[in-house]
């Protein structure tokens, strides 16, 4: 699917735990690798008690059952017609993609894994992507050729194939997010591979302080980072293209794929950032924006109370533009 902007802390005082109410909250940060990437998990608790076993294990048992590298995991068993019985974890995400999907008209499509392999922004080499090649794979694309049937997943043809990419590590967060709270902590931060989600702001009633990454000219620059968004209960997720292309005698292709056309998006947006109440959820429509384009993702947002986002845009071939929803209060660094 599509590959993440991550994140910059902008401050990184992060931290955790079940306040005794005898004692002050201290934080607490744990880090470790996930799904190829980093994670940070934070919080505030009195007593300083770490819970990275419990988080290790979430994770790996996430991974075990959603990575399209696991041989035997149940998206790879159900990729190759092994089987057709979902796990909780995968029941939850297939639900919720077809649920966006129909309501992106078909912009956020977690079907759409053939055709990013077939261009080389996925787990295959690229092929000679002609028209004839795109039609030939775009014919076994799409979400509204699958159902659920109790813990069964039906496919109207055999060759589809899920990745659940554009929408994984946002659930991730939140089930990290879940297992805190179930601890008793309220106070929180929680960010795997630039997929966030916060708790209630740190004890001393300061909330969460999230920097917003500068596009940048190449795809190997230094971070830079111009805006700060200040959060507490709410999650962020970010897609871009500017990192992550392909060059082809001499023209950029994005590695967002439209699954309409079957074709690279063409867009003047360089990178979305949303704000929901759930990772899942921000993780999804980022995804989904980038393939809808400013000006419609731009109307989609304004009729969601659910909903807000940034939108970088390139003005031409040196500027771009930033423009926020209403509801954020983007501050410049």
């Amino acid at each position: 699917m599509i590959h993440r902007i991550l994140f910059f802390i902008f401050s990184i005082v992060v931290f955790i735990c079940c306040n005794s109410g005898k004692h002050p909250e201290r934080p607490v940060q744990l880090r470790g690798e996930t799904f190829g990437t980093y994670y940070v998990v934070s919080y505030y608790c009195a007593d300083r008690k770490e819970f990275d076993t419990e988080i290790d294990s979430l994770l790996y048992g996430f991974n075990n059952s959603m990575s399209y590298y696991v041989e035997n995991s149940v998206l790879s068993k159900i990729n190759r017609n092994d089987t057709d019985i979902m796990d909780d974890y995968f029941r939850v995400l297939l639900k919720r993609s077809l649920d966006i999907y129909e309501k992106t008209d078909g912009a956020f499509d977690v079907t759409v894994t053939p055709l990013v392999n077939a261009w080389g922004f996925g787990h295959e080499n690229r092929k000679d992507m002609t028209q004839s090649k795109v039609d030939s794979i775009i014919e076994f694309v799409g979400s509204d050729m699958v159902s659920i049937d109790s813990n069964r997943v039906l496919k109207q043809d055999p060759r589809i194939q899920f990745d659940f990419n554009a929408i994984a590590k946002g659930y991730a967060s939140d089930l990290v997010g879940s297992l805190l709270e179930s601890k008793g902590i309220t106070s929180y931060f929680v960010d795997i591979g630039g997929d966030i989600i916060v708790g209630d702001v740190k004890p001393d009633d300061s909330p969460w302080r999230i920097a917003i990454e500068r596009p940048a000219k190449k795809h190997d620059a230094p971070q830079e980072y111009d805006h700060i968004v200040e959060l507490d209960n709410r999650a962020v997720a970010t897609s871009g293209s500017y990192r992550q292309y392909l060059e082809i005698d001499g023209q950029k292709y994005s590695h967002t794929i439209d699954p309409k056309t079957g074709y690279p998006v063409k867009n003047n947006l360089l990178s979305v950032t949303v704000f929901a109440n759930d990772c899942l959820t921000a993780d999804a429509y980022a995804t989904a924006f980038m393939v809808m384009g400013k000006e419609k993702a731009g109307k989609f947002v304004d009729k969601r109370d659910d909903l807000d986002a940034i939108f970088i845009f390139s003005k031409n071939l040196k500027d771009f533009g930033v423009v926020a929803t209403e509801g954020l209060d983007l501050k410049e660094i």
